[in-house]
């Protein structure tokens, strides 16, 4: 089955000669595209702001085609087929940022992200998230599928149930995996922690709404019914809370021959803040975030913010990216671009910009040491190429290396003597 035939439900859509918003929203919830990421985790203060971390440092690093070669290095391919879906917009309705940003939260959050690739065209091709939900996998050794035994990756929405083939599917998944094929989410491994991260928020809550009062027990005599109880129960909260504008300053009415006795529990005395800094700090270590990208600074040790982003980069970071590029690489170039040097790299330096005056002296120290040409150093500025500026240039007092020693040999007079 081809993928035109898989399609064709969508295939309207896709050519038609006019776009209306209505065709939009049936392509989008017929991809998955339309329904955002829900689950009770994400509520969770900390948890979010892992997600919110890590889906952002990938979706702020471009990625591009390039290809090594022995005589240029390593160059970008702008006139493949994948660059500009890459490094710009995988889909019509997507940026690259926001693409990536996507993949990211799902492969977090669900353990798993997919990506359609859509090339019936070959010289367009395009790239469409399918929501995990939606998605399937399977490894056909019994070849029920097909005839070939491959891993097949099965769409189900609605009416619609398509089957995808593995060199069909982007597959990114999460670093936790026991068969090497389907990844298993970390809030599934660390549920414990984050359900106690958020009935302690729940709590926290609770005390703000009852304005910061805490239980007390209500001493009287004599016989009441449940009515009764509840509507003095009622009544004494509302006055409590200053909820009853009737109240005043906090002071709460009872009848007499009442005894109000409240239940002092400080939130000090049970380390609430350390508690649930702790807990803080174990979600963020799950996920690889550091502790200041959380907003927690009691224990930063780093001597600048370079030096932070390169510690994130370096634990975090760079096995999330190289499992996107072999993947990227393996399933949307060819074995003769492989062959001929082309991948699918990241471009991680922007991470970590440095303040202007180190980077420029980094970049005249790289020039003057014969490592970049001035014409790479200004494109590291964004600055325009100029005229002479692809020739290596050096110090005066160095020279090249195919004349180094040149200095201490003998000269030998031209008749020989």
């Amino acid at each position: 089955m081809t993928i035109a035939k898989r399609f064709r439900a969508a295939w309207n859509v896709l050519t038609g000669k006019s776009f209306h918003d209505a065709n939009l929203e049936a392509l989008m919830d017929f991809l998955g595209i339309s329904r955002g990421t829900s689950g009770d985790a994400l509520k969770e203060a900390t948890y979010f702001a892992c997600m919110k971390v890590l889906s952002e440092s990938l979706g702020k690093i471009p990625i591009k085609v390039k290809q090594h070669t022995p005589k240029r290095g390593t160059v970008s391919m702008h006139e493949h087929r994948f660059y500009s879906v890459l490094y710009m917009r995988p889909n019509p309705y997507m940026t690259a940022s926001t693409f990536w940003g996507l993949m990211e939260t799902c492969r977090n959050h669900y353990g798993n992200a997919y990506a359609l690739i859509y090339d019936r065209d070959p010289l367009h091709p395009k790239l469409f998230p399918l929501h995990p939900d939606d998605v399937t996998v399977y490894y056909d050794d019994a070849r029920q599928l097909a005839d070939v035994p491959d891993v097949y990756y099965r769409y189900t929405h609605g009416t619609t149930n398509l089957v995808f083939s593995s060199a069909e599917v982007l597959h990114f998944k999460n670093f936790l995996t026991q068969d090497g094929i389907i990844g298993i989410p970390t809030r599934q491994q660390i549920a414990d922690v984050i359900q106690g991260a958020g009935q302690a928020q729940t709590m926290l809550n609770g005390l703000y709404k009852s304005g910061m009062t805490a239980k007390a027990v209500l001493q009287y005599t004599g016989g009441l019914n449940d009515a009764s109880v509840e509507a003095l129960k009622k009544g004494i909260q509302e006055y409590a809370s200053g909820k009853d504008s009737s109240g005043s300053g906090g002071i709460i009415p009872i009848p007499l021959g009442f005894t109000l006795t409240p239940l002092n529990i400080k939130l000090t005395d049970s380390q609430f803040l350390e508690l649930k800094q702790y807990s803080a700090l174990q979600i963020a270590a799950a996920f690889g975030v550091k502790p200041d990208q959380i907003g927690d600074y009691t224990k930063s040790s780093y001597a600048s913010s370079e030096g932070q982003q390169l510690s994130f980069l370096i634990d975090t970071m760079l096995f999330i990216l190289k499992q996107y590029e072999e993947e990227l690489s393996a399933k949307l170039l060819t074995q003769e671009e492989r062959e001929q040097g082309f991948m699918v790299k990241f471009n991680t330096r922007v991470l970590l910009r440095a303040d202007q005056l180190t980077q420029i002296n980094t970049l005249s120290t790289a020039v003057q040491s014969y490592l970049y040409t001035p014409n790479e150093a200004r494109d590291f500025l964004d600055m325009p190429a100029v005229d002479c500026g692809d020739k290596l240039i050096g110090n005066g007092s160095t020279i090249p290396l195919d004349m180094v020693g040149i200095q201490y040999q003998k000269e030998v007079p031209q008749d020989g003597r």
